[in-house]
């Protein structure tokens, strides 16, 4: 996924354009999930951030957290991405976040500080080069988390040449050193973070993508609402007017 690298057309005008094609499901059934493995499989080997296995696939216990949204980007009808989100408070504090930076954030869970935390980000490969706006669209669902949940921090964290992409889209920033992560022989990341509700409508006026009504936020993060509406996806559809207005 070229979440680094900078486009030469505007991310504003390729993102919007997709909307009408994309549609975000939460993985919740084993066969989807196997889906989602094989494909974190495919784009970090492709990476070179793991090395080949005869399992193919990519997962760990974070998947089964209490406090953990998994979700497939569509497009067209097909897989394309993958996004985990795990939302912590100071009763939920399961990820890999916590697990490499609680020296950092523990201290803050303990003062009533809500994190969401999204990790596991990965693109199939070949779609990766067809829409290349695919990262603004797979991590507009940790923006989406962060209005939901009523967060005070976005994190992210990140691998060191995908540093510029979180700084300029997200503004966040660096709040600890890179620590090796576990799995990936090859890589450091550093824990990035921002203040969402002071910064949200900066980052909403500069990229309009990230914008979202209550209803698609409550479909996509209400457990009951995603089973009472499956079989059918979410589609970005339902706040395209909005945002294009």
């Amino acid at each position: 996924m070229r979440s680094a690298a900078e486009p030469r057309t505007s991310p504003l005008v390729r993102g919007a354009g997709l909307f009408d094609r994309v549609d975000y499901r939460l993985i919740e059934t084993p066969e989807e999930r196997d889906s989602i493995y094989l494909l974190r499989y495919k784009a970090y080997l492709n990476g070179g951030l793991v090395l080949p296995s005869e399992s193919r696939r990519v997962s760990d216990v974070y998947d089964d957290a209490p406090n953990v949204w998994i979700f497939g980007v569509y497009v067209d009808g097909e897989l394309c991405s993958s996004l985990r989100l795990h939302v912590l408070t100071s009763e939920w504090r399961m990820s890999y976040s916590t697990e490499l930076y609680g020296d950092v954030l523990h201290s803050r869970l303990d003062r009533g500080e809500v994190f969401v935390d999204p990790a596991r980000l990965a693109a199939d490969p070949e779609k990766g080069k067809q829409f290349p706006e695919l990262p603004y669209l797979t991590l507009r669902l940790a923006y989406l988390a962060c209005d939901y949940f009523n967060a005070d921090t976005g994190l992210a964290m990140v691998r060191p040449d995908h540093q510029p992409f979180y700084r300029r889209v997200f503004l966040h920033e660096p709040i600890a050193e890179p620590r090796p992560f576990p799995g990936w022989h090859t890589m450091k990341t550093s824990l990035m973070a921002s203040d969402f509700r002071t910064l949200r409508e900066k980052v909403l006026a500069r990229f309009p993508i990230m914008r979202s009504s209550a209803f698609e936020r409550r479909m996509l993060f209400d457990r009951t609402a995603q089973r009472q509406s499956r079989p059918m996806l979410l589609s970005t559809r339902e706040h395209v007017a909005g945002i294009r207005a």
